[in-house]
């Protein structure tokens, strides 16, 4: 056999086996069209956090699929919820002259899921889902700047990521 023949059948063969790239399935119901994004709930004293994630969930689907991020949960045919269940800061690197904390490891913990409006379905369900984002801390008092709002910032675009992937692949 040709070699270019081998090769065009190679093609061929990967294109049945089941194979695809992740995060561009789509496992939800063909009836969904919209998913509204109420308020997050929150066990714990940080706000912030909660404030921005329906937010950039709905950017995140908006962005990557074909569903419409609407307002109201009553016109939506699913409603996606969730509430932070735990967010903890940790130090994981300490300057070594002033002891200070340098880098911070911020870890949240958050309970989704996504339900069909009519049916009460749920289609979709995480508990304890953590996500992690790393930021430093400048050790310099005359060069110091808070990076937590940006580090809350990239957290929240990280759980957009993560759930948006998981929702569709229905991990």
């Amino acid at each position: 056999m040709r070699p270019a023949l081998l090769v065009l059948a190679a093609v061929l063969g990967l294109g049945g086996c089941g194979y695809h790239v992740g995060g561009h399935s789509d496992l939800l119901p063909a009836t969904l069209q919209s998913i509204a994004i109420p308020a997050f709930g929150n066990t714990t004293t940080r706000y912030k956090l909660t404030e921005q994630l329906p937010g950039a969930i709905g950017r995140e689907f908006l962005s990557r699929t074909r569903y419409r991020v609407i307002p109201t949960v009553d016109q939506a045919d699913a409603v996606l919820t969730g509430a932070v269940v735990n967010f903890y800061t940790a130090p994981t690197i300490f300057d070594q002259k002033t002891g200070r904390a340098a880098g911070i490891q911020v870890s949240v913990i958050m309970n989704i899921s996504l339900t069909e409006r009519k049916t009460g379905k749920v289609i979709y369900k995480r508990d304890n889902m953590e996500v992690r984002q790393r930021y430093e801390v400048a050790t310099d008092q005359l060069q110091y700047f808070d990076e937590s709002a940006v580090a809350l910032q990239r957290l929240s675009q990280e759980v957009a990521r993560q759930v948006v992937s998981s929702v569709l692949e229905a991990f």
